[in-house]
């Protein structure tokens, strides 16, 4: 007779308040940190403008009026420069302060924010200098006051363990997406000759809404099975368990991965849309949804999303992924939808449950380096122990 096994018992989460990384009011650390972080993004942009061929991207110029952002540059200057001077007030935290005026004033010299904005000529390989910036502009506006305003585990610091490994991640994958977009596109030409233009004409005849639509679902097919392959085969499993090695998930936490992985998932994405073939505005407002969703899963919130998690992926059912708890692991894979984990047995979502622990059953290196050549290691020992055991 088989034994019956114990229904697993959920724990809840205890996060202990990190006071030595806590923003408080009235300390300077708050004033020190947007300086420097204004200061460095000004710098950033004057550059941006200096060399726009080189440090901007061909499809992001198209959306946006770059003589209309310098006078959000122009604000973030000044305010950069209003911060350091209150860590001057407050007497604390001046080294920041100091190093965002110089940063800003930097910025000042090369020209600031009347640098002439004209035509721009195009270069196949770039840096995305303009994506980081409004991205990370964007992202910790909405996203960190999402978090402070509705947070999930309340004593779970902005600058938590590891923020700095993140906020590389975060600041590659930005800068390096015309690299990003040229293999993702010379990834899909192989797909040239299942190509139908009728087939596509159609497509683009239809509602925006129901071209979204199909692109969501079409792109979560995917994106699920990739996932899933990166779980289940042996060989590939260290590349994504650089994206697991998180302990504590927040806005920023779902940056974190091996840029193996990050190529390859773009490259994947990228061939259920070639073929579709929609109309850009449809594109463009799934470009928009995947952006934000991939950041909102990753949060650290308990917004409640009522019927919509039941057909969404919501940050509960993701944190779920990232959890290293027995019934959680090798489950939900989707990125955008919960259908094809419901529809293929992997969906695991206890709703009265958020988990207790995160990470990798093993831990990986807190370093980049270390996180880069972890794959490389790992198929290493992989080999020796197979070795070994052959001799023995």
């Amino acid at each position: 007779m088989c034994k019956k096994e114990k229904p697993y018992q959920y724990r809840e989460r205890n996060v202990e308040l990190d006071a030595d990384r806590a923003f408080r009011f009235g300390e300077g650390k708050i004033s020190g940190y947007l300086s420097v972080f204004l200061g460095a993004l000004s710098l950033l942009a004057v550059l941006a403008y200096l060399f726009p061929s080189y440090l901007t991207t061909t499809e992001l110029r198209k959306a946006y009026d770059a003589e209309s952002l310098q006078q959000v540059l122009k604000y973030g200057m000044y305010f950069s420069l209003f911060f350091g001077a209150m860590t001057h007030f407050l007497k604390k935290y001046r080294r920041l302060g100091c190093t965002g005026m110089l940063l800003t004033l930097i910025a000042f010299g090369l020209g600031g924010y009347t640098v002439p904005v004209g035509p721009v000529e195009p270069k196949s390989l770039s840096l995305g200098v303009d994506w980081l910036i409004l991205a990370f502009l964007g992202s910790a506006l909405v996203f960190i006051t999402l978090e402070k305003l509705l947070p999930k585990y309340k004593n779970q610091v902005i600058l938590r363990e590891e923020w700095e490994t993140d906020f590389f991640y975060f600041c590659f994958n930005h800068l390096a997406i015309s690299a990003i977009l040229i293999y993702a596109n010379y990834h899909t030409s192989h797909f040239s000759w299942a190509v139908s233009g009728s087939f596509q004409e159609t497509i683009q005849s239809l509602p925006t809404i129901v071209q979204f639509a199909m692109i969501v679902i079409a792109a979560d097919f995917v994106l699920y099975w990739e996932h899933r392959l990166f779980h289940e085969v042996k060989l590939l499993w260290p590349i994504h368990a650089v994206h697991h090695s998180v302990k504590n998930l927040d806005w920023l936490a779902g940056s974190r991965g091996h840029f193996l992985q990050v190529f390859s998932e773009r490259a994947m994405v990228m061939v259920p849309l070639y073929l579709l073939g929609p109309s850009e505005s449809a594109l463009n407002a799934y470009v928009i949804f995947a952006a934000l969703q991939a950041v909102l899963i990753h949060c650290n919130t308990r917004m409640h999303f009522g019927v919509l998690k039941y057909v969404f992926v919501t940050p509960q059912f993701h944190h779920w992924h990232h959890s290293s708890e027995k019934p959680a692991i090798d489950t939900n894979y989707s990125a955008h939808l919960v259908l094809f984990d419901w529809l293929f047995g992997t969906m695991h979502m206890p709703t009265q449950h958020w988990p207790a622990e995160y990470g990798t059953t093993k831990p990986l290196p807190k370093t980049i380096i270390g996180q880069l050549l972890y794959p490389i290691n790992a198929l290493k020992n992989k080999t020796k122990n197979e070795e070994d055991e052959r001799v023995n």
